[in-house]
């Protein structure tokens, strides 16, 4: 039995540290990729080009659909933010889902708001619109609010995409703040590209404690809590490490559900948002992909590494806990959608890299973890445990993990220097010292408590409370 025990050990202790070595290899390559991305990119692009962008006639108009359930704390401060966007021409579509709060209320009277009569397309079949809703105001005369029945995010988006009027749509969370000029570098990849672009994303950052004024960030503050500043570190890896990245080599996944930019006439050829999955922004740009590989149309997906979209994050364990189940549930639902890809080279680089990627190392990462920690649990009742390679190996992995949360920060030093005080950055990379112990266990718990209640078939989002994004300077003033 001890014979056995000890080549059980020694096999699995192999494969650990291999898979370990894999997953550790990978982020050093993302990491040189996006360097090498971020470095062409601030090459490439200047402040004068958004003016010289500004001033042209040739600029599609963009219909920007944001969905809303229960956003009464923020809804009236983001519909203003998103009616000051500088860009030639677009409309805002705000879909209310069926909330059950006041934000209908506080729409009418902020915006003065009338029902009207409007045609428009079923593209893609929906839950029922109880009402379409124009401003009074020619101030706001862009500003379109439908009312509808409840039937999630998804729902919602496939609503505004029967009924906005352009062939580019910005897909939005109506808690994000936007950055003045964020229209206009998103659209970029649209124009400047010679394969039909289907799809551009953006940069996320991180609104909490934000000081925010008539919708637009006036000063960026690290947020004051320990959940919400260790996602500053989770979103510069995500955003400036990661997929920057697999823009390089044009293989992205997946655009943040949160800001996205799409063409709307191969959005409705896909079928449009699928309203079966709680990963529905991965799962659109997925099967939109698929479609444009299996037709052998040349194509290809923009990401734009300037921070132009601002979001609200969870603040409390509880609710943080709760996203990344969904989170969790919503990349191994897209995934098993669309299994045939995985090692297909039909797909090239999504079949051959990015998907095997995702599978191996984003989906199967936090339950080869969890079974590493009971592995390590097992050798210690039966005394199994050599401490001194547990300590060394504890050390390595630890010092990686804040290596890179580092090298992300830096990265956002080289490129667009956000947090300013030097406390900022210091206060970082304290979080970042934190992180591997006190949080990354949660959101490890968390997806592996994700996978357990996809099997038990749980299809809901859970309750995404907020604390809103108001500025509380502003109201001290009052």
């Amino acid at each position: 039995m001890g014979s056995n025990l000890s080549q059980f050990t020694e096999i699995a202790s192999w494969f650990f540290l291999i898979y370990g070595s894999i997953i550790i290899s990978g982020y050093l390559f993302t990491a040189i990729y996006s360097l090498i991305e971020i470095r062409d990119y601030k090459r490439r692009n200047n402040f004068e080009d958004d003016i010289a962008l500004l001033q042209s006639l040739n600029l599609p108009a963009i219909s920007i659909l944001a969905p809303a359930f229960n956003e009464g704390l923020n809804i009236v401060e983001n519909v203003r933010s998103l009616l000051t966007i500088n860009y030639p021409s677009f409309e805002i579509v705000i879909i209310n889902d069926g909330s059950s709060d006041n934000s209908m209320e506080l729409l009418f009277a902020e915006y003065e708001l009338e029902k009207k009569d409007i045609l428009y397309h079923n593209f893609v079949e929906t839950k029922d619109i109880k009402g379409i809703y124009k401003s009074k105001n020619k101030a706001f005369k862009n500003l379109t609010v439908v009312d509808k029945v409840n039937g999630g995010k998804a729902d919602a988006l496939n609503t505004g995409i029967n009924i906005c009027q352009n062939s580019v749509i910005c897909c939005i969370d109506v808690d994000c703040i936007l950055e003045n000029d964020a229209m206009l570098k998103l659209i970029k990849p649209f124009l400047n590209n010679g394969n039909k672009v289907i799809a551009s994303g953006g940069v996320i950052r991180v609104a909490n404690s934000c000081v925010i004024e008539d919708g637009r960030i006036i000063e960026v503050k690290l947020p004051d809590t320990f959940v919400a500043r260790v996602q500053v570190l989770e979103y510069f890896r995500a955003f400036l490490m990661g997929r920057m990245a697999w823009s390089r080599v044009d293989g992205l996944l997946l655009i943040s559900g949160a800001f996205g930019m799409f063409d709307k006439q191969i959005v409705i050829e896909a079928g449009g948002y699928n309203t079966n999955t709680v990963g529905e922004d991965m799962e659109l740009l997925v099967r939109m992909r698929r479609m444009m590989q299996e037709r052998d149309e040349p194509y290809t997906v923009g990401f734009v590494p300037d921070p132009l979209c601002w979001t609200e994050v969870p603040q409390t364990w509880k609710v943080l806990q709760r996203q990344r189940n969904r989170w969790t549930r919503g990349t191994a639902e897209t995934l098993w959608m669309h299994k045939k890809m995985m090692f297909n080279p039909k797909y090239k680089v999504l079949g051959m890299l990015s998907t095997p990627f995702w599978f191996f190392f984003e989906w199967l990462a936090p339950l080869i973890e969890f079974t590493g920690i009971l592995f390590f649990i097992i050798l210690f009742i039966f005394g199994q445990v050599s401490w001194q390679i547990f300590l060394t190996f504890f050390l390595a992995v630890y010092s990686f993990a804040i290596l890179f949360s580092v090298t992300a920060l830096f990265f956002e030093e080289y490129s667009f220097q956000q947090y300013k005080k030097p406390s900022y950055i210091f206060r970082l990379i304290g979080t970042a010292m934190l992180e591997p112990i006190i949080y990354h266990p949660v959101i490890m718990w968390s997806a592996v408590m994700g996978n357990f209640d996809l099997l038990r078939g749980k299809n809901s989002w859970g309750v995404m409370s907020r604390a809103g994004l108001s500025n509380p300077v502003k109201k001290q003033k009052k």
